[in-house]
């Protein structure tokens, strides 16, 4: 069997595993049912959605054809370490310096793993981005997250 696009070929395997992966580590919750559902009935929902969807990028990727066949290209490791240390990042800062110091935070570390650099865009993004989790996850949710700083909350 021949590979005709790189490309699709090892993103439907990462799908398809990271699918498996999600769906088998969810029936460790408990599931409930449609009209009640537990914890883990909707990351294993997610985790059936992605590996067909993973099976389903593969299967093109064995049977279309593609020009030169898609090879990959280097890995692109400065804005993969940007990301993942921004995330990191706000996984640490959130508890001390809250939502609305956090996120435009983390905008403005993410955003400087592109080429291209825009402040207007990093305001506007934080701004939206923060009033919007503000709004979905504390007033909606009523999730435990701080908004504020410890040092102004007390």
């Amino acid at each position: 069997m021949k590979i005709k696009s790189q490309r699709d070929f090892w993103s439907g395997l990462l799908f398809l595993l990271v699918g498996v992966v999600f769906a088998w580590g969810s029936t460790e919750y408990s599931f409930g049912s449609s009209a009640k559902p537990g914890p883990g009935y909707f990351p294993f929902g997610l985790g059936i959605l992605l590996a067909l969807l993973g099976a389903l990028v593969l299967f093109k990727a064995l049977t279309l054809e593609s020009a030169g066949g898609d090879p990959i290209g280097r890995i692109a490791w400065r804005p993969l370490l940007v990301i993942v240390g921004s995330i990191a990042m706000f996984g640490v800062l959130l508890p001390r310096l809250g939502l609305a110091c956090t996120l435009p935070l983390l905008v403005l570390s993410s955003s400087l793993a592109g080429d291209e650099f825009h402040w207007r865009d990093v305001l506007l993004s934080s701004i939206v981005l923060t009033v919007g989790s503000w709004a979905l996850f504390i007033l909606g949710l009523k999730l435990t997250i701080p908004l504020w700083p410890v040092f102004i909350t007390g």
